[in-house]
């Protein structure tokens, strides 16, 4: 199991479209053999900040991931509506093991 952490920091007059088509991508993600997880979340506080939590079953699956049309459609699609870069941490499974994943 491979998680990734997506920090995105969002503009604020696109909130709605960048959720939007976030939320295509998740729903189109979650169908691909590899993906176990991809949630979606806005931060309480301050909702220009979005964390998206992808959870892949094998560490080549992100590389497919990329590869699919709706992730190639997401991201040209939101790429204006980032206030900065996005940025992203790694992590590895430690519990539940992989069976509480779905």
């Amino acid at each position: 199991m491979l998680i990734i952490h997506v920090f995105v920091r969002v503009k604020a007059d696109h909130l709605d479209a960048f959720r939007s088509a976030t939320l295509a991508n998740a729903r189109a993600s979650l169908l691909e053999p590899g993906v176990a997880r991809f949630d979606v979340l806005q931060q309480a506080d301050d909702p220009t900040r979005f964390l998206l939590v992808e959870v892949y079953r094998t560490q080549e699956d992100p590389a497919r991931h990329k590869e699919t049309t709706h992730y190639q459609v997401w991201r040209a699609a939101v790429a204006e509506m980032m206030a900065e870069p996005r940025t992203s941490l790694q992590y590895e499974n430690v519990f539940p093991d992989e069976s509480g994943w779905g």
